[in-house]
């Protein structure tokens, strides 16, 4: 995933629900140490362009305690924070997640109960502590990457007593009762093997659906991240969602993922469409520096010299330049999204990933201008 997933620094998310609407934005902790313009810390954000702030990542230390991970989180927590005293409106989750040593930290914490009592009674002093409205919940699969396969019910438990532990809080406390969110799988395999779907999703106040990194330099053919519509072989975007209703997740509780970013090839051979043989990712862009994608300021210059084509049968687009091959989003293909999930979800949520240090969502248009495509769902739809 784009580092983890939560790649650009500031990541706006549009939920588009015909009763009320939130933006709910996601910042990385690591964006900090982009080089010049790529740069992002919580001073680039607007305090009145999003109703919710996602900050990634916290994670579990050996005690079973949510604890920070950069050197400067609570500083980075506390100018994050200091938004709503611009805009008393604005509500703030952190993301617990990610790995230690290659090995997600939730495996040891959910095992027992008394660690994740302990876990539970961390995260509540830490998110009032920090002044944080809430978590959000990203494990890398239960049931996967050395997770074992009990996993999936232990998950089931933990969503459970959070809940349940935030309530009392609340009752106890008198405060607003904290938020609960959590970034899962697009991919049917995944969410079989991951999630007790119908008894988690009532305890979440929404859920971000993962559907992107569909396919990636990993594999021996070049495929497109994030599909609106899958092949006969795959998943796309439009039967992921509508899989975790089927399971009995609440379609307002649902949000979408809109990737900002681009999934890289090295292609092998003469051939470069949708299936191409290819051998690797291309270069790293020069802002995010890692192998496998682009972020869309990257994108930009690629495509100013690319031959650009568009894959009918997933209604997105792809780039091709030499032996470097781009499988991305454009306006085209985030109208196309929006206008399918609205015209069978209209109570469902869009997740939008935006990337916004540049001011802009994708080449030649303004992030306003984006916005208003994914409105239209609202006021069209």
């Amino acid at each position: 995933r784009c580092c983890s997933f939560y790649w650009s620094g500031y990541i706006p998310i549009l939920n588009s629900v015909l009763s009320s609407s939130k933006l709910v934005c996601h910042m990385t902790n690591w964006a900090q140490y982009r080089p010049s313009a790529g740069k992002f810390t919580p001073d680039n954000i607007d305090p009145f362009l999003c109703t919710h702030v996602i900050y990634a990542l916290a994670t579990i230390n050996s005690f079973n305690q949510i604890s920070p991970v950069e050197w400067n989180d609570p500083q980075l927590y506390s100018s994050l924070n200091s938004l709503k005293n611009v805009n008393p409106a604005l509500k703030t989750l952190l993301t617990v997640g990610g790995t230690v040593n290659g090995v997600s930290p939730f495996i040891a914490m959910v095992a027992r109960p008394e660690s994740r009592a302990a876990f539970i009674s961390s995260v509540i002093s830490f998110l009032h502590t920090h002044n944080f409205d809430g978590l959000n919940l990203d494990w890398e699969y239960p049931g996967h990457n050395g997770s074992p396969v009990g996993d999936k019910e232990k998950f089931t438990l933990l969503v459970t007593e959070l809940a349940k532990a935030f309530e009392d809080d609340a009752k106890d406390s008198g405060r607003s009762q904290l938020l609960l969110s959590a970034s899962v799988a697009g991919i049917r395999q995944t969410i079989d093997r991951a999630y007790e779907v119908n008894k988690i999703a009532p305890h979440f106040d929404f859920i971000n659906i993962m559907t992107y990194d569909f396919h990636g330099h990993w594999e021996a053919v070049t495929g497109h991240n994030s599909p609106l519509y899958s092949s006969s072989e795959e998943t796309g975007e439009n039967s992921a969602v509508f899989y975790w209703i089927s399971l009995g997740a609440p379609s307002g509780k649902l949000l979408l993922g809109f990737p900002t970013y681009g999934r890289t090839y090295r292609l092998s051979s003469g051939a470069n469409g949708l299936g191409a043989p290819a051998n690797g990712p291309a270069d790293p862009g020069p802002y995010t520096q890692t192998a496998g994608f682009w972020a869309f300021y990257e994108i930009c210059d690629f495509i100013n010299t690319a031959t650009l084509g568009w894959i009918s049968e997933q209604e997105v687009p792809y780039a091709t330049y030499g032996s470097s091959w781009l499988g991305y989003d454009d306006k085209r293909s985030y109208s196309s999204k929006v206008k399918n999930f609205c015209a069978k979800t209209r109570k469902a949520m869009l997740f939008i990933h935006f990337c916004c240090a540049l001011l802009n969502c994708t080449c030649n248009y303004s992030k306003g201008s984006c916005f208003l495509i994914l409105l239209s769902c609202r006021f069209n739809g």
